[in-house]
This record gives C-alpha cells, sequence and structure tokens, in this order.
C-alpha cells in the first residue's frame, strides 16, 4: 500500500527512523499519503507547536534526582491502563481527586511514596509482590496486565540493583548527554540494560526499531525540568515521535495514513492486532515515518527561530486526540 510518491526524511541522527526503510517501502497494509502531508502542513506550520509544559506532578519536581527516579520508575509501566475485554479505564483516587488511566498510575506510585513504600527504589522492586502491587495500584478494577507490569518492576529493579546503586538517577548520570553516542548515549544503553525498553520488531527478517518508552521518558524529564534547570540532552533533535495508539489516529483522522479494508474493519470492531504482526509494526513504522515528515514540512513553513522538533508535532497531535471516539488499534504489549 505504500504510495507511489515515497519520499525519505532528511537524516535526523536518529536509529529508529533508519530502520524504517525496509516497512515504508513495502506496507502490505498501511500506506501513507505523502501529498496529504504537505496540506496539513500548510495549516499546522501557523500553530504555537510548544514544548509541551509538562511538568511532573505532586512537587516532584522540586528535588531533581526524585524527579529522575520518578518519571523512569513510572516509565516503566506506563502501558495499557484500559481492560482489553471491556474498555474500562484504570481509576484511582488520590489527594480527593479522581485519577484515570496514565495519571491514575502515576498517582498510585505518589501515594505509595506518602505510605513510606520505597517504590522508587529498585531494591524494593526487584522483590516486589503481587500482592503489594495490586494494593499499591488499588482502583476501580486490577491495573490491566497487572502481572506484566510487575514483571517489568523486578526485572528493572534488579538491573538498578546490581549496576547502579538502586536508582535510576545514578544511571542517568552514568550515560553520555545525548539519546543516541555509540552505545554510551541514554537510550543507546537503557534499551541495551533493560530489556522492558528494547522496543524493536521484526519485519520480514528486518529489525524495526521503536523505542517509544525509552524515548518518552527522557522526553518527559525534558520537559518537565525546564523550569528546574532543565534535563541535557544534546541531541534532542533525533528523537521521534513516539509510537502509540493515539498518534496513528490522529494520523488517520486527517487522512494521512491508510489502512487496508481489512485492517480498518478489524480496528473498527475492536479486534486484538498482535504485537509483531505486520499490520502492527506497519502502523507504529508509518505514524514513525509520516510525522517526521510533517515535521519536516512544517518547518519549511517557519522562520529560523520558529523551528520544531518530531515531538513537538506529536504533541500536537496526541493532546488533541488522546480522548477522541474515533476506535484505535488494541495491542495487548508492555511496550506501549
Amino acid at each position: 500500500m505504500t504510495s507511489g510518491d515515497l519520499r525519505w526524511p532528511k537524516p535526523i541522527g536518529s536509529p529508529v527512523l533508519d530502520s524504517l526503510r525496509p516497512v515504508i517501502e513495502a506496507s502490505r497494509h498501511v500506506r501513507t499519503d505523502v501529498a496529504k502531508i504537505g496540506d496539513v502542513a500548510r495549516w499546522m506550520a501557523y500553530e504555537e507547536l510548544p514544548v509541551p509544559q509538562f511538568s511532573l506532578p505532586f512537587g516532584l519536581d522540586k528535588n531533581r534526582e526524585q524527579a529522575i527516579d520518578f518519571t523512569m520508575v513510572t516509565t516503566v509501566v506506563n502501558t495499557a491502563f484500559s481492560d482489553f475485554k471491556t474498555g474500562v479505564k484504570f481509576q484511582t483516587e488520590y489527594q480527593g481527586q479522581t485519577w484515570s488511566d496514565s495519571e491514575a498510575m502515576v498517582a498510585c506510585f505518589k501515594r505509595a511514596m506518602d505510605q513510606g513504600i520505597p517504590i522508587l527504589d529498585g531494591r524494593h522492586l526487584a522483590r516486589l509482590t503481587r500482592e503489594e502491587l495490586a494494593t499499591i495500584f488499588a482502583g476501580n478494577i486490577e491495573m490491566p496486565m497487572l502481572e506484566e507490569k510487575l514483571a517489568c518492576l523486578r526485572d528493572a529493579g534488579k538491573v538498578l540493583e546490581q549496576r547502579h546503586g538502586g536508582f535510576f538517577h545514578n544511571f542517568v548520570t552514568s550515560c553520555s548527554p545525548k539519546l543516541y553516542d555509540g552505545g554510551k548515549g541514554l537510550v543507546d544503553r537503557l534499551v541495551a540494560e533493560f530489556p522492558r525498553f528494547n522496543d524493536v520488531s521484526p519485519w520480514r527478517g528486518h529489525e524495526i526499531k521503536i523505542f517509544k518508552l525509552a524515548q518518552l521518558g527522557y522526553w518527559a524529564l525534558y520537559a518537565g525540568l525546564k523550569r528546574e534547570g532543565g534535563f541535557r540532552i544534546d541531541d534532542i533533535g533525533s528523537m521521534t515521535a513516539f509510537a502509540d495508539y493515539i498518534v496513528p489516529v490522529a494520523l488517520r483522522v486527517m487522512d494521512i495514513l491508510a489502512y487496508s479494508p481489512d485492517l480498518e474493519e478489524r480496528i473498527r470492531t475492536h479486534q486484538l492486532i498482535p504485537r509483531d504482526s505486520e499490520e502492527e509494526v506497519e502502523i507504529r513504522a508509518q505514524m514513525l515515518y509520516a510525522t517526521a515528515l510533517l515535521t519536516e514540512d512544517v518547518n519549511a513553513l517557519r522562520p529560523a527561530e520558529l523551528q520544531v522538533i518530531i515531538p513537538q508535532v506529536d504533541a500536537r497531535l496526541w493532546l488533541n486526540y488522546h480522548a477522541t471516539h474515533w476506535p484505535h488499534h488494541l495491542t495487548r504489549t508492555i511496550m506501549y
């Protein structure tokens, strides 16, 4: 289904984008309409498109080391907050407010900290029990994929305990201040040392790199600590979009992405799209490709002082469509 007028985005130093070419050139289920990208860029270029004003909740941005630990530990389990069968979103009560979805997960972690549970310490995470995690995630329903989240936390905790004194801030400070730096960078090492972040998929004999959560955790720190001294990433322009459920919907609604009739029907009827299936890989790869081209076309219409990077375009799409009623694909996975 690949569009005949295929063009390739300019290199930005991203192994993610560099890995996508086989999928983009030979997709069977998902197509990117390159001409439509230009149409959308002609109005999106004149929007503000700021770096999101993320802020770590509950005052956690005041302690830099704790901010890094909290962000990265919660990123470990930042996946699947709706029941796959019923569609009911996980919710919890904290500080007199009802929190939903990923915000509910974050509230649960802060509530655990208030109760004296050392939930940011890898030595504790490595020994978490299912019962303890279920109690931490007390809410309206059992946290979706609780077993998988437990395994992710325990595995990450073991790495932190064995190599980094128990804490993510020690890991971060031991990395190069680049995302990619010949194996020494923030993403390089995160995906190498923590298997839960190694978000890659096979596709017809090729390894397709996605790295959704690995990049998202650092983007949250980059944006969330801007007012508290910043979080240094020297090659922030090499960051791609974050291949999830919502941004493909935004691109589909804008007619930038098109699906085969069979895939469209499976998504519309809420059928599971298996992890690492051709369809799932193509949705994520085409979304990454399309957002890279859209960013290029937006920047071509903006002055030098208003140039944006891909995550700013991603944020524009996610923030405006995260609550849309248009159906998104469903995949049972720990990667997004």
